[in-house]
C-alpha cells in the first residue's frame, strides 16, 4: 500500500501544485490587471487636471487682458478728457487776449446770417465795449447777460427766438469728431 500511497500522495501533491500555481498566475493576472487599471486612472486624471488648469490659466488671462485693456481705455478716456479740459480752457483764455473783439464780431455775424432778421446782440457783460460799434452799424441793440462766456446771443425780432454761437459751445458740438482725432493723434 504504500506504493499506491505514495503514488496517491504525488498525484494530490501535483494537483495541489497545479491548483497553486493556476491561483498564482491568477493572482499575477488580476494584480497585473488592477496596476494597469490604477496606471490608466492615474494618467487620466492627471491629464483631466492639466487639462483644468490650461484652462484655469487661459482663463486668468483673458481676465488679465480685460482688465488691462479697461485700464487703459480708462487711461485713454481721462486722457481725453483732458484734452478737452485744455482746450475748453484755452478758449476761456481767448476771451481776455486782445484780438478776441474781431473773434467775436465773426460770431456774431455768423449768427446774424443764420438768424436774419435780429432785435439784440446779448454778450457777457465784460464784452459790451467790444461790439458795442458793431451792434449800433447793424441797428442791433446791445445786452448783457452772465451767462454767455465766450459768444454772443442774437435775438430775432419779437423775441421768440434766438441763434447763440459761442466757442465752448461749438467746441461741446464738434467734440466727438474731435476726440476721435485727438485719440488717433495721441495713440496712433
Amino acid at each position: 500500500m504504500s506504493k499506491l500511497e505514495d503514488i496517491l500522495q504525488s498525484e494530490v501533491a501535483a494537483e495541489i501544485s497545479a491548483i497553486a500555481s493556476e491561483a498564482e498566475a491568477k493572482v499575477q493576472s488580476i494584480l497585473s490587471q488592477a496596476a494597469q487599471q490604477a496606471e490608466a486612472l492615474k494618467a487620466s486624471k492627471e491629464r483631466q487636471l492639466e487639462a483644468e488648469h490650461a484652462a484655469a490659466l487661459r482663463r486668468a488671462e483673458s481676465a488679465a487682458e480685460l482688465l488691462v485693456n479697461q485700464a487703459r481705455i480708462a487711461a485713454k478716456g481721462r486722457v481725453v478728457d483732458q484734452v478737452k479740459a485744455e482746450a475748453l480752457r484755452a478758449l476761456q483764455d481767448l476771451a481776455a487776449q486782445p484780438g478776441f473783439a474781431d473773434t467775436l464780431q465773426k460770431l456774431a455775424e455768423e449768427a446774424l446770417a443764420e438768424l436774419g432778421q435780429a432785435e439784440a446782440v446779448v454778450v457777457n457783460p465784460a464784452h459790451t465795449a467790444l461790439l458795442a460799434d458793431w451792434a449800433r452799424a447793424r441797428g442791433l441793440e446791445l445786452r448783457a447777460d452772465e451767462a454767455i462766456r465766450d459768444g454772443v446771443r442774437l435775438v430775432a425780432r419779437g423775441g421768440r427766438s434766438y441763434v447763440q454761437n459761442a466757442l465752448t459751445e461749438r467746441l461741446e458740438r464738434a467734440w466727438d469728431a474731435l476726440s476721435a482725432k485727438a485719440a488717433r493723434a495721441i495713440w496712433g
